[in-house]
């Protein structure tokens, strides 16, 4: 799976998160700071990893900044994107069941390597939930999209 990683700086988890995905098979699409060719700066590379999921070119996104609340909001200002900040693995779980988030906002800051692969995990097994007492919250995706 293509997954687009963008990071405003190479510390904490920013390279972990790109060599994680490569460890998985997947391949990771990077923008910011983990790009030479790039902007390091938040705003302009959530917004880039976040078109790779709106226009098809990445499946999954994930941005990272020191708090991960400026990658959120950067992200989510593209169209068809639903970013969701998790700083642990029920939060991921329930980005993906009840919201069909398709980008993990990341801190920098408070997310560790162990950490990193618990949300992980927990990210890629989510799906969106077709449980009966979820579709209701799940039905809200559309409205927000």
């Amino acid at each position: 799976m293509n997954i687009s990683v963008a990071a405003d700086e190479r510390t904490g988890v920013a390279e972990a998160v790109v060599d994680e995905l490569r460890r998985r098979g997947h391949e990771p699409i990077v923008h910011g700071a983990l790009s030479d060719e790039e902007r390091d700066d938040w705003a302009w590379a959530s917004e880039a990893a976040a078109r790779d999921v709106a226009e098809g070119r990445a499946q999954q996104v994930i941005v990272c900044c020191w708090t991960g609340t400026g990658a959120s909001i950067a992200a989510n200002k593209v169209a068809g994107v639903r970013a969701a900040l998790c700083g642990d693995a029920e939060t991921a779980r329930g980005a993906r069941r009840w919201n069909d988030a398709n980008v993990l906002a990341l801190s920098l800051r408070s997310t560790s390597a162990a950490l990193l692969e618990e949300i992980l995990d927990a990210w890629f097994e989510g799906t969106p939930s077709s449980d009966a007492d979820d579709v209701a919250n799940v039905r809200h995706v559309d409205e927000i999209a």
